[in-house]
């Protein structure tokens, strides 16, 4: 269970100018989230699809410690209303219940949180003017199969959060995008969230904005405003971004920024990464494109402290049909099978860098220097809130073994050829044993930070510390 962070602390001048390919660091970050026991959390990982073109999905355990080394602690699980509800001959499955029971015992296991997201696969019956007017009953068969999920889940503390309604449509709809919005996907939102809380009063609710209708988009992203607040707690903003021309990228996010403080809601992006074409796995000009763009995108969301989800942890069964200039997929991976092993690494190798995951005190800002493969992260202590993670990707990042200092107390280094830290340099405030490297996660395990209640810079950088060399002109 996490709660929204109460810290709308300081306004911050967002996406700052880049010198040199430098990232400006901007002021305190405002949108990370709470775990149940009160760390600063960033909330980082992948669409689960639990069915793609070819049929059932079902991952395996070492599918979710995958998952983990690629530096995910939470899944969002893709929900088909057709096989939960009883639009049209839709009829609820129990089988796929306990398929999701199964994905969310897996995740728990491998240290993944659980959110679902209800799309409208698979229910023939179903029409958005039906769910948007509530004609044909059809709000009700929308909450009730919602329902098997918040009973199935609500004592469950690895299910954190339901995004409410994906990507809702307008398609044929005469109101305008501001009016479908106001006066008909919010009350939809707040009947919805009402619903739910006598199941559970703690898990969050994440919203969407309504996707526009092809050639309409606001900055090359194709969804709408929201200009309203949604009146309930624990509301999550969860835009998508799908955003390949860079200079957009920014302007996009800053939107997404204030409509967050209009609805007084962190981020968390719910989904991200622009498909890769079918040519682009063979073409390194393709490939380096799509690393421009990545770079910047993933650099404003460490910015902005904001989490964000990948679209899809998923194998290359099928390709889609979204876009003019040929066949795409989201699938991370292109294995024609759908739990793939293949990765393209000139996407998932930016996925999967290094960040803050948990962290005992405050996250003020942290950045990942992609240049020089350096994580700078600056916190506010606080040790009364238990261990820490910083997920490291050493074995993607860092082959050449890594150095950490922590402010000027102490100097650790890790070695790929050697297990644990070798500690370099290190003050009488400091204990070592502190600081524990799981190989098995690539994480970072602090148990306790040197000082308590102080603020603290970490710099997380390749290579085995050595001090400079004199005869080094340079």
């Amino acid at each position: 269970m996490m709660k929204q962070s109460l810290l709308r602390t300081l306004l911050f001048t967002l996406l700052l100018p880049l010198l040199a390919n430098n990232v400006v660091f901007a002021q305190d970050i405002k949108h990370g989230l709470r775990d149940d026991v009160g760390r600063h959390m960033i909330p980082r990982g992948f669409v689960v699809n639990t069915n793609d073109a070819g049929g059932e999905v079902n991952f395996a355990q070492e599918d979710y410690v995958r998952m983990v080394r690629m530096g995910a602690n939470v899944q969002v699980v893709r929900l088909e209303l057709g096989k939960l509800s009883t639009f049209g001959n839709s009829t609820f499955q129990p089988e796929y219940l306990a398929r999701l029971k199964r994905a969310v015992r897996l995740g728990r296991e491998a240290g993944i949180k659980t959110v679902f997201k209800l799309t409208v696969y698979g229910a023939k019956g179903f029409s958005w003017p039906d769910l948007y007017f509530n004609q044909n009953n059809a709000q009700e068969k929308y909450i009730n199969a919602w329902r098997h999920i918040w009973d199935a889940f609500k004592d469950n503390d690895a299910v954190i959060g339901y995004d409410l309604v994906n990507e809702p449509r307008k398609k044929e709809l005469t109101q305008s995008y501001d009016e479908l919005t106001s006066d008909y996907l919010i009350p939809l939102y707040e009947k919805i969230i009402d619903a739910a809380l006598p199941y559970s009063d703690e898990k969050l609710f994440l919203i969407q904005t309504v996707f526009m209708n092809k050639g309409e988009a606001i900055n090359r992203n194709q969804y709408a405003e929201i200009k309203k607040r949604v009146n309930r707690k624990n509301i999550v903003f969860a835009p998508h971004i799908y955003q390949e021309y860079i200079d957009y990228i920014a302007p996009t996010m800053e939107r997404f920024d204030k409509e967050a403080d209009l609805l007084q809601a962190p981020i968390l992006v719910g989904e991200w990464g622009f498909p890769t074409l079918l040519t682009t796995d063979k073409s390194v000009q393709e490939q380096l494109h799509y690393i421009e763009f990545y770079i910047r995108t993933a650099e404003i969301f460490d910015q902005m402290g904001v989490g964000s989800i990948k679209a899809w942890f998923l194998g290359n069964r099928n390709y889609q049909n979204f876009l003019p200039r040929g066949e795409s997929t989201w699938a991370i991976f292109s294995d024609k099978q759908a739990d793939g092993t293949v990765e393209r690494k000139y996407i998932t190798d930016i996925i999967a860098r290094p960040y803050p995951q948990y962290i005992a005190g405050d996250i003020k800002n942290f950045m990942f220097h992609f240049a020089t493969r350096t994580l700078a992260l600056n916190i506010k202590t606080d040790n009364s809130k238990g261990a820490s993670r910083i997920f490291v990707g050493a074995d993607r990042h860092y082959p050449d073994g890594f150095s950490i200092h922590v402010g000027e107390d102490l100097i650790l280094t890790h070695s790929p050829v050697r297990t644990g830290f070798r500690v370099y340099s290190s003050k009488a405030n400091t204990k070592p044993s502190d600081f524990i490297w799981d190989a098995d996660r690539q994480q970072l395990v602090v148990l306790a930070w040197p000082t308590n209640d102080e603020l603290v810079n970490v710099r997380i950088e390749p290579g085995i510390y050595r001090e400079p060399d004199l005869a080094s002109k340079n």
